[in-house]
């Protein structure tokens, strides 16, 4: 068939393309059931340490502002550790993660009147991804030992959330418990998913 012909003939180039369109379909259809195959639960994982790693930062940005709680937030440090995604956690061990880390430092040594209180976690952090062992930052931190530090200090978290607020049940009925106890729940989500799948 030459292009005249398509030119004439408008239901053989809708067909043609119709059919083009079909396939595509098909073939998305099918990349989209064998990437689900391939990856599996490793998936859900991935999501929930994004949301267990937003809902720990979001609960440390709560504690350093006026809602002020009684848990012991440095525990959050460790659990972000644990918890940050590769993509991120690379960033702050990289390049990038050394420059936050001397800046911080001088302003520590030379302005310490400058640096303020509610930055001390954040720079611990960054310190700790960038200081960190290979043996801690990528052997524990990416295996069943680093879900395990991770469960222990959400459960320790929620204990102690649901004791500061008189009760289970007054953890879900306070206006600012409801959100601490949300993300504290995260917290501990996120490993028991990964120790299980």
């Amino acid at each position: 068939m030459n292009f005249k012909s398509f030119r004439n003939d408008p239901g053989t180039l809708k067909t043609l393309v119709g059919s083009d369109l079909n396939e595509l379909t098909i073939a998305a259809k099918n990349l989209a059931s064998h990437a689900f195959t391939l990856t599996g639960l490793g998936f859900g994982t991935s999501i929930l340490e994004w949301i267990a790693s937003i809902a720990a930062i979001y609960l440390l940005v709560l504690d350093r502002t006026n809602w002020k709680t009684n848990m012991l937030t440095s525990l959050l440090i460790p659990y972000i550790f644990f918890s940050l995604p590769s993509l991120i956690f690379g960033i702050f061990r990289g390049e990038i993660g050394k420059w936050i880390a001397f800046v911080a430092v001088v302003v520590q040594l030379f302005f310490p009147k400058h640096a303020r209180e509610y930055l001390e976690l954040p720079v611990a952090l960054v310190l700790l991804a960038v200081v960190a062992p290979n043996l801690i930052a990528g052997t524990f931190r990416d295996s069943w030992v680093g879900l395990a530090i991770c469960l222990g200090i959400g459960c320790y978290l929620l204990q102690e959330h649901i004791r500061a607020s008189g009760g289970f049940r007054n953890a879900f009925t306070k206006a600012n418990g409801i959100s601490n106890t949300i993300g504290i729940i995260c917290l501990v989500v996120f490993p028991v998913w990964g120790l299980i799948f």
